[in-house]
């Protein structure tokens, strides 16, 4: 899969001229919506099935700042997968440096209750370390 990549925006720096922190959740997003467009499983398609994945949890460590116009190379992983949950990391680098990483787990909705992931998507839930 082709490694999503972020350049940063002016607004989306803080008056010290930093990446503010929050913007790192919407790059995992980002890199997690393309990751699935590359799969073929885009949020519109499963939409359009009547599927929607809200985030149960998301986190993100901070390892190095970022700025205005610099490029952040973000990986994502499906990490793992069970019956009603999956979980991605990410791993953003910046001229190889890691500047952040992070994790968010998600789960499968038709009409408001939750379905089998691997059931539903196994061409998509099946390619994890842990299963």
């Amino acid at each position: 899969m082709k490694t999503y990549i972020h350049k940063v925006k002016y607004y989306e720096c803080d008056r010290m001229g930093i990446t503010h922190h929050s913007n790192y959740i919407r790059f995992m997003e980002e890199a997690r919506v393309d990751l699935m467009d590359q799969l073929g499983y885009g949020f519109e398609r499963m939409e359009a099935d009547g599927v929607v994945s809200p985030v149960m949890s998301v986190g993100c460590n901070y390892r190095k700042s970022t700025t205005f116009q610099d490029e952040i190379a973000v990986e994502v992983r499906l990490a793992k997968v069970s019956t009603l949950k999956f979980s991605f990391t990410y791993v953003g680098r910046t001229n190889g440096q890691v500047v952040f990483t992070g994790e968010s787990t998600h789960c499968l909705l038709e009409d408001g209750k939750a379905i089998d992931v691997k059931q539903r998507y196994p061409m998509l839930f099946c390619t994890t370390d842990e299963q």
